[in-house]
């Protein structure tokens, strides 16, 4: 009975680690940015670059593959999520028309979804990689 908590332990520490460097990851691609670009028709734009996106995102790769690669699975899904989930909403909850929920809600089943789904590719090929053994 004593083992489960201990087992416990890690994933738990794994979702924590997974959602603090997410949020540090979306303050330093998108945080910084909180300005609309207004084009010469009148129509604006932003506020974030598809640059900054893309570099979140692959940002955001190294410590899921950390954490998938050591069978962290929750802590890789959950703690993204959550880190990603929580950085929307704060960093779009000023939104006078309350349609960042939408947002924030479209944040969360996706990076949900896609952080399963990349897990699961990086346990399967972890897996049928194998121990691997050194020829002396």
């Amino acid at each position: 009975m004593r083992q489960l908590p201990m087992k416990l332990v890690p994933q738990l520490l794994a979702i924590l680690v997974l959602a603090v460097v997410t949020l540090a990851a979306w303050a330093a691609w998108l945080g910084w940015d909180q300005h609309r670009d207004v084009q010469p028709d009148g129509t604006t734009t932003g506020p974030y670059e598809a640059w900054q996106v893309i570099g979140l995102l692959l940002a955001l790769l190294a410590p899921v593959y950390w954490a998938a690669s050591r069978r962290y699975i929750a802590g890789a899904v959950l703690g993204t999520t959550v880190g990603l989930t929580g950085a929307a909403y704060y960093d779009w909850s000023d939104d006078s028309s309350g349609l960042f929920v939408i947002g924030v809600g479209m944040v969360m089943v996706g990076s949900f979804f896609v952080t399963a789904v990349v897990s699961a590719v990086i346990v399967s090929v972890k897996r049928d990689q194998g121990p691997r053994t050194v020829a002396a």
